[in-house]
């Protein structure tokens, strides 16, 4: 039995349905939302419809953008010769936010999963082999999770790409800046120890 009118346990669904939201969240963001103001309840619903119909993949990177091209691929100051690989677009930012990286990137949207029926075909690799093709780029950097999906998918892409000479390097994996030794666990360990490098 339902304590809540059909429309409102409609609009818990949907959020309960949004990834990492469980029942009670989503019951707590249908009360938000219903407490808002008209006004404020409406530009809501518009900026989920207003970006549903806007944004589309960059014809070059694949990364997300509501224009021609993305912010990145457009900024010139980018060194393009160095392209960053990204299993999902929501990856860029997290490595945009350390300011340290002045290359380019590809989002594959995906890795490679047997188990969930997703292949070669399902990513966009085909894009990166054809950007890689055109002969600017220097080197790749497997930027994917350092998981069983993330490492198979490195390694397809690594394989693809050797014919064309360019360097492919993979992200080092290591021990998390102010963790202690004494919790880390032996797969981190031993990858630490061989991304190890001179001081």
């Amino acid at each position: 039995m339902s304590f809540f009118p059909a429309s409102f346990e409609e609009l818990i669904d949907r959020f309960a349905a949004l990834p990492g939201i469980g029942r009670k969240s989503a019951q707590r963001l249908a009360f938000h939302v219903l407490g808002l103001p008209e006004g404020e309840a409406e530009a809501f619903a518009q900026a989920i419809l207003t970006a549903r119909q806007s944004v589309h993949t960059c014809p070059i990177c694949q990364n997300l953008t509501d224009g021609e091209i993305c912010s990145i691929c457009a900024d010139s100051k980018r060194d393009r010769s160095v392209v960053c690989v990204m299993a999902e677009a929501r990856d860029v930012a997290s490595l945009e936010r350390s300011r340290e990286y002045n290359g380019v990137y590809h989002v594959l949207h995906g890795v490679l999963s047997p188990m969930s029926h997703v292949g070669p075909d399902d990513i966009r690799v085909t894009e990166l082999v054809k950007r890689v093709s055109e002969g600017e780029i220097q080197e790749v950097i497997m930027a994917t999770n350092p998981d069983t999906e993330g490492d198979a998918t490195a390694m397809y892409i690594s394989r693809l790409l050797k014919p064309f000479g360019v360097r492919v390097t993979r992200l080092a994996y290591g021990i998390p800046v102010g963790s202690n030794l004494e919790f880390t666990d032996d797969a981190t360990l031993v990858r630490a120890l061989e991304g190890r490098r001179d001081m």
